[in-house]
């Protein structure tokens, strides 16, 4: 699995659809075909993900790294599932923090954990 690096990928990638959606979650899909005559964006035929978590819903730097982190490793468990496309995860909602006090706890990223496993299976159903 590759992960997206520049504006143009992640612009690329926002631009396509939108294929599962969560409480929290939106995954995005693009082909990686390039345009006729246009530089390819994605190097390789391989699936490629990025992860987008942006500081209007998730303030602390601790908790954007720490979702950050669960979206590629739940991601890299079932890579071999997903198609060879160019995906983004995007927060789209902050978590309750009255709920999670802590910025990093183990019941946040459990959460986090299991609300992207939920996302990339819907993924895989709207895929078939």
């Amino acid at each position: 699995m590759q992960r997206l690096k520049t504006r143009a990928q992640f612009q690329a990638v926002l631009a396509g659809a939108t294929v599962a959606r969560t409480a929290h979650f939106a995954l995005h899909r693009c082909a990686l075909d390039a345009p006729g005559g246009a530089a390819p964006l994605f190097a390789s035929d391989d699936v490629w993900l990025g992860a987008m978590v942006p500081k209007r819903w998730a303030r602390r730097a601790v908790t954007r790294n720490a979702i950050k982190r669960q979206i590629y490793t739940v991601s890299a468990a079932v890579a071999e599932s997903l198609p060879r496309a160019a995906h983004v995860v995007r927060l789209r909602a902050a978590f309750d923090r009255k709920q999670f006090v802590s910025a990093s706890s183990d019941a946040l990223k459990a959460a986090v954990r299991t609300e992207l496993q939920q996302l990339l299976a819907r993924a895989g159903a709207a895929r078939a």
